[in-house]
């Protein structure tokens, strides 16, 4: 039996169910953990009704996935139809792909939907967890030797700028949201928030660029208005995945592109000759953004980045513009105002440092999700004060991207980005799904501690914006350790040529599992 303390302060006693693994989360990390681990019955907790993570909950009309459809599928499971089509798949689309995965191999099963895990804590030898059924309110505990964290970065908790006294959104006359907000909105009523109003969108990513786009949509006909973006930091926007007429993938992901940038424990020699390469590196990242100055119009609007290409890639923060996303600047119905990180809110809109005031009805908050909140919220003293680095808030030490090395029978997965997060999940799950079934040992711990310590040195030396937890511009190698690991063979391809010079993507893992 054990204690717990509901909404009003009083004691329960529920009784703690024992299962060897439970999984928190049902979004893409979820399902490839249920799957990779289903010879141990794992418990899935998901606290919505549906699987899909940010892709079910956190996704505009508009939203399309940031890569071709062939570089983000499972290994096992290819897309049924058009797996070889260009374009970039929409959000419902990557949901039907995810049902038809879980219904394949026949992973719903295992997911106790509506069920949302309020506190985490480790007793003896257990995890218990407390769980509550998010329609009667009910709360049970469970025990588990081995628990799974793959709630993600992203989605449930909104990251909300600090704004000084009086000067936060209760000031403002017109209505703010969060992108959070606007996910839960439909078509009739998203396009209704926008019509006819003039509406700040404040950031440049792809979530704001999105919603921008769905605002001069909205605002069409002499009678629409504008949206303006309002642009703390520029990033690079790709309009699709071709430079100069040569694919983007030849740049970063083969092996011989890998090979150029530094990645972590590499050695002394493979450190000299990362030096010796970089004025090639550096050149491939200017080569890169010519194209993107010629193709588009980032000087005439105040967009170029300052900062390189190479630094967004290697950060994770590269956006695929929508199609035509420029010609409705063009006509007026985008806007850009650069401003500083430092604003705040008056009565008609937005107010910046340098004394300028932008007028608005809407003003949407696209400024990101707090996921260390949301890890927080259920986390108990001692483990919540070892989920960050110091000297890198937001990038916890995870070894192979997924094992804290000081968190007992506990992992971590979502929590570190590439260019393919599908394949990096499933993967990670795979090297999961080894380790617990004994098929090889962990190194000591301060072997593992000091092996993510140099990962995020790496990160600092290459990118400004080194506390996104990215590993783009060294997934191969990444990928590399995870298959010694295994006792699989790293180089994956059937020829040398091809090793080092074509494209790495998930079916090139689908042989040895």
């Amino acid at each position: 039996m054990a204690l717990f303390h509901d909404d009003k302060g009083e004691k329960k006693e529920a009784i703690i169910i024992r299962s060897k693994i439970g999984i928190i989360g049902a979004g893409v990390s979820g399902i490839a953990a249920a799957k990779q681990l289903r010879q141990h019955n794992p418990i899935v907790f998901e606290a919505t009704d549906s699987i899909g993570g940010v892709w079910r909950h956190c996704s505009f009309n508009s939203t399309k996935l940031q890569s071709q459809r062939r570089d983000y599928e499972f290994t096992d499971y290819p897309w049924p139809n058009n797996r070889d089509n260009s374009d970039f798949p929409t959000h419902l689309e990557i949901l039907d792909y995810l049902h038809s995965y879980a219904n394949h191999f026949d992973i719903l099963k295992t997911i106790s939907f509506n069920s949302k895990v309020l506190h985490i804590r480790f007793l003896g030898s257990l995890w218990h967890l407390a769980v509550q059924n998010t329609l009667s309110h009910t709360i049970q505990w469970y025990g588990f030797e081995f628990v799974v964290i793959c709630m993600g970065k992203y989605g449930d908790v909104a990251q909300i700028p600090a704004f000084p006294r009086s000067k936060g959104p209760e000031t403002f006359k017109g209505k703010v949201l969060h992108t959070l907000d606007y996910c839960k909105l439909n078509n009739e009523e998203a396009t209704q928030l926008f019509k006819g109003k003039n509406v700040a969108v404040v950031g440049f990513k792809k979530s704001a660029i999105d919603l921008a786009m769905e605002c001069a949509l909205a605002n069409q006909g002499c009678e629409g208005q504008k949206c303006t973006m309002v642009v703390r930091t520029a990033h690079w926007t790709v309009p699709h995945y071709w430079v100069w007429g040569l694919p983007l993938s030849i740049f970063y992901t083969n092996r011989s592109s890998q090979f150029l940038h530094e990645r972590p424990n590499q050695g002394f020699l493979k450190t000299l000759l990362t030096l010796l390469l970089s004025p090639m590196r550096r050149g491939m990242s200017k080569f890169i953004e010519s194209y993107l100055l010629w193709k588009l119009p980032l000087e005439k609007y105040g967009l170029i980045p300052d900062h390189s290409f190479d630094e967004d890639y290697a950060s994770c923060q590269m956006a695929i513009l929508p199609e035509n996303f420029f010609s409705e600047a063009e006509k007026g119905k985008i806007a850009f105002k650069k401003a500083s990180s430092k604003w705040w809110f008056w009565e008609g809109g937005i107010e910046f440092d340098d004394n300028t005031k932008l007028e608005a009805d809407v003003v949407v908050l696209a400024t990101g999700y707090d996921g260390k909140q949301k890890l927080n919220s259920i986390m108990e003293e001692p483990f919540r004060s070892l989920l960050d680095y110091p000297s890198a808030s937001g990038v916890m030490p995870l070894y192979r991207g997924t094992i804290h090395p000081l968190i007992p029978n506990m992992a971590f997965l979502g929590y570190v980005e590439s260019v393919a997060n599908l394949h990096s999940s499933e993967i990670r799950s795979l090297w999961l799904s080894a380790l617990l079934d004994q098929k090889f040992m962990l190194p000591a711990v301060p072997d593992m501690l000091a092996h993510t310590l140099e990962e995020v040195e790496v990160m600092k030396r290459t990118s400004r914006f080194y506390k996104r937890h990215c590993i783009s511009t060294y997934s191969i190698n990444h990928t590399d350790q995870i298959c010694h690991d295994l006792g699989w063979t790293s180089w994956r391809k059937n020829n040398w040529l091809a090793e080092a010079f074509s494209h790495y993507s998930s079916e090139d893992y689908q042989s040895q599992h």
